[in-house]
């Protein structure tokens, strides 16, 4: 049975096509492996610790997860579950050959084919390079979260940034510590299967543009824009020997035409390729130097292109399962946000529904606030992150437009809960006056979210408590509330 581009199959027809599941005996696994070493790598002489043996067992295991992650999304869009979308800027993930097979229950059966051929599982395990997706804490907890996700069986998917390089490649060299790139992708990286056909464009720069639609309704359009495309790769996230796999979905950046062709022939090289480094640099490297304009402005358009194209993505799955009506979007899905990092989510997502579902501000409004939840990990005001107003205006001017409209209603009802008190107006405002005006993005997520919660009980109970000594308050100004004392 064909299927071409322009027909939408069912997933009855999918299930239809399915193959039957793969044994997940010895003598299976080693057929496979042999397979993908000599005929999918092209390989004939075994070396212990070979890269192409390392893929081979990887294809082997990924097989068996791909099967799984097929079953696990038809049973959630089967089932029309709620799904979580979880944006963080890490996922320190490890090395998942080990984690994949004791999940699957095929580590004893993986070791037994490799013996057939003189090797060794141990051996194997060491070939994998650590994924450089992340630092230290908060990608350990992000990384936690999808496994225990998987686990629990709860339809979530993550999303993140497929850096070209981790943070760093740590060297001794006469009792110093030497830094070098980490080039964690040289090898390739088999468990990632890229998703092109669901590549996002995100926007930068520009200016916002009003207009009257044909309802007579005024507008907005961002306009002028230079775009980069956000290219999804999927990793499978096993649960622990229960056949639910989930996906964590990373985005690479791409230039939108590869290079200027005129530039090019008219002998201009390097003018000719500037767009496509500018947009691959987005992804390049894991938190870039911010000491540098040129670095603080990358840290910036990394979480912008990180939360434009998850948003896009998760609502690009909505629409195609219900179709453009938005109304249930709150009760179909859930964004989790992993720090302040991806806080601009909130506006983002005010943006796709106001300019490209065409909703009124009160029902963009609605539907963002119950979407959102805030996971945040500090209460140190040096910690939480804020970003220049006049970098906003440059790099996000229709972004800004939306946040300057959130404090402005904010403000109002905080105006109303306590006239008069100019203090508390300056102290809980999402913009922080001075020389230079900044927005603070803890302060906006925590006003466009229905849930605020702490990394681990203590922390939690620090927030509540800060929310519970300024009294009671509608609930957007409680939440905000716990920032008033550390603000």
């Amino acid at each position: 049975m064909s299927v071409h581009s322009d027909k939408t199959v069912s997933i009855g027809e999918i299930e239809l096509l399915q193959a039957p599941d793969l044994p997940m005996t010895a003598d299976a696994i080693f057929e496979d492996l042999t397979h993908y070493f000599g005929r999918n790598l092209g390989r004939r002489t075994i070396r212990t610790r070979s890269p192409y043996l390392y893929q081979a067992v990887v294809y082997a295991a990924r097989d068996r997860l791909m099967e799984r992650c097929g079953k696990t999304s038809m049973a959630v869009e089967r089932e029309d579950m709620r799904r979580v979308s979880y944006l963080s800027l890490e996922f320190l993930m490890g090395r998942l050959l080990r984690n994949a097979l004791l999940n699957l229950d095929i580590e004893d059966e993986t070791a037994e084919a490799l013996q057939r051929i003189g090797l060794n599982l141990e051996d194997i395990y060491d070939c994998e390079h650590d994924a450089g997706l992340g630092n230290g804490g908060l990608g350990r907890l992000a990384a936690c979260f999808l496994d225990s996700c998987a686990t629990l069986s709860l339809p979530v998917v993550g999303y993140g940034i497929r850096y070209q390089y981790g943070m760093f490649r740590q060297r001794i060299d006469n009792g110093h510590q030497l830094e070098e790139p980490d080039p964690w992708l040289r090898e390739g990286f088999p468990w990632e299967v890229e998703r092109f056909e669901l590549a996002q464009t995100v926007k930068f720069g520009g200016r916002t543009s009003t207009h009257i639609d044909a309802a007579g309704e005024t507008r907005s359009v961002w306009v002028d824009t230079h775009d980069v495309l956000a290219i999804p790769y999927d990793i499978p996230i096993p649960g622990y020997k229960n056949n639910i796999v989930n996906t964590l979905r990373l985005w690479s950046a791409a230039a939108t035409d590869e290079f200027d062709l005129e530039e090019f022939n008219a002998g201009s090289y390097t003018d000719a390729v500037a767009s496509k480094n500018l947009a691959e640099n987005i992804s390049m490297v894991l938190y870039p130097n911010t000491a540098t304009a040129s670095g603080y402005e990358l840290r910036l358009r990394q979480q912008y292109f990180l939360v434009s194209a998850s948003l896009q993505d998760t609502l690009r799955y909505y629409s195609y399962h219900h179709g453009n009506d938005v109304s249930e979007f709150a009760n179909k899905n859930c964004l989790q946000l992993n720090d302040t990092h991806p806080a601009v989510a909130v506006a983002e997502l005010m943006r796709l529904l106001i300019d490209e579902f065409h909703l009124g501000w009160d029902d963009a409004w609605d539907i963002t606030r119950k979407t959102m939840a805030y996971t945040n990990h500090t209460l140190l005001p040096e910690a939480l992150e804020t970003w220049p107003v006049a970098l906003f205006r440059r790099l996000l001017p229709r972004l800004l437009d939306i946040i300057y409209e959130i404090n402005s209603r904010f403000i109002a009802e905080v105006s109303e809960r306590w006239p008069g008190d100019s203090d508390r107006i300056q102290r809980m405002s999402l913009i922080e006056e001075g020389s230079e005006p900044m927005i603070r993005m803890a302060y906006l997520a925590i006003v466009g979210s229905a849930s605020v919660n702490g990394v681990a009980a203590l922390h939690t109970k620090l927030l509540t408590e800060a929310s519970r000594n300024c009294g009671p308050t509608s609930s957007t100004t409680r939440r905000m509330a716990s920032h008033s004392v550390v603000g």
